[in-house]
């Protein structure tokens, strides 16, 4: 049976204890600290990665002195020694809470006092999650050993390989990864730290991770920014359409109208090699 490696960090010893008892019946986890502050829970996590043994899932308090819950979601997110921060459900008292929550990438959120049936839900949904991560991980490792930029690197006296051309975008979704290939994207638009990927076939998938990182890795041969918000793949494009402010407006074989922005418009003309 998989197990996963638990930290429960809260401020109060009740809640820290509730947390702890429920985890002690669930096999699948594996609890490898308590604390209730979160520059410890920080350290925790530090100290776990340094030993070869990560965090891989927080219930994590929101209001605790000093470094509360989304503070500590910050320093994690933004430590580059980790090779991927722990999944965190929040556990609190105050609804108004909750969308910072989801904002902060949390995979779900508990308002106390909650059952043990809701505890339950969220620790499957996490379980989900942090199984479908590893075989994220291991889909990436396995792409950039096969890929041939990768490759030849590892040449005597190669210089440093550039970056590799997504060809196949994972989808991550409840106990499954799902493995989309890029030809048949038809725009991808930015959902705040998601986005949303539309096919040609009017199917949408929602994908973490932001638009700037995609327009880095995407093919340049056929996918244009073409909007702060907006990816196209310039295949799908049959009409520019410019209205009375002068601003073009791309119109895609599915009849989707999607805006060039001014700041964008330069990078379609040289794709295109004319003037707009």
């Amino acid at each position: 049976m998989t197990t996963i490696r638990v930290l429960v960090v809260d401020d109060e010893k009740p809640g820290r204890e509730r947390l702890r008892r429920l985890l002690a019946r669930e096999p699948r986890a594996r609890i490898v600290g308590c604390c209730g502050g979160g520059a410890e829970a920080i350290e925790i996590v530090k100290r776990a990665t340094r030993a070869g043994e990560p965090i891989q899932l927080m219930f994590l308090d929101v209001q605790m002195p000093e470094v509360d819950g989304f503070a500590v979601c910050a320093a994690l997110e933004g430590d580059t020694a980790l090779a991927a921060a722990p999944a965190v459900v929040f556990v609190t008292a105050h609804d108004e809470y909750a969308l910072r929550a989801f904002d902060a990438n949390a995979i779900d959120y508990l308002l106390k006092p909650f059952s043990d049936e809701r505890f339950q839900a969220a620790f499957d949904r996490a379980m989900r999650d942090v199984q479908a991560g590893h075989a994220h991980a291991l889909i990436s490792r396995m792409q950039h050993l096969l890929s041939g930029p990768a490759a030849s690197s590892l040449a005597v006296g190669a210089g440093p390989s550039p970056r590799p051309v997504l060809d196949r975008i994972v989808i991550r979704g409840p106990g499954r990864v799902r493995l989309l290939p890029v030809d048949q994207i038809s725009w991808i638009e930015a959902e705040g730290m998601y986005v949303t990927i539309h096919t040609r076939d009017g199917s949408t998938h929602l994908h973490r991770g932001l638009l700037g990182s995609l327009d880095e890795s995407l093919d340049g041969r056929h996918f244009v920014r073409i909007h702060r918000s907006a990816i196209v793949n310039i295949d799908v494009v049959v009409e520019l359409r410019q209205d009375a402010h002068g601003d073009y407006v791309a119109v895609l074989r599915d009849k989707t109208e999607l805006p060039v922005g001014r700041r964008f418009r330069s990078r379609l003309q040289e794709r295109l090699g004319q003037t707009l």
